[in-house]
């Protein structure tokens, strides 16, 4: 009886965590009010990020650098520069990009660090 239970636990467990989504990655923008080059980003970039494969790969997550830091960003070191690009993946930090250097360079530079992911299959359990 008890090793009945124990399976059926297991399977329980193998199907919930199975079938629950995990935001491996995601991009972070370290931005601050009165910043016009974050303003300029969200006019170029920012009003469609979420519909681009990039988006839907690595959503879009904004941190206010003079706000209290989420508890599971505690390590992320924040720097003084705005806005600051940072690629993460299962709560570890890919790479940054510092400043908006204009939207062709930003989509190159942002293409560099996705290829460091891993590939979607292997991250999705298959």
């Amino acid at each position: 009886m008890m090793k009945v239970g124990f399976k059926i636990i297991a399977i329980i467990a193998f199907l919930s965590a199975a079938t629950i989504p995990v935001l491996a990655s995601q991009l972070l923008i370290l931005e601050q009010d009165g910043c016009p080059w974050c303003d300029r980003w969200n006019d170029d970039i920012g009003v469609f990020y979420h519909k681009t494969s990039e988006g839907k790969r690595a959503p879009l997550r904004r941190i206010d650098i003079h706000n209290k830091i989420p508890d599971d960003l505690r390590e992320l070191k924040l720097g003084r520069y705005t806005p600051t690009f940072v690629l993460m993946d299962e709560g570890k930090e890919v790479g940054r990009i510092r400043g908006y250097p204009g939207e062709d360079f930003f989509w190159g530079l942002l293409g560099q660090l996705m290829k460091k992911l891993p590939d979607e299959t292997s991250s999705a359990g298959g």
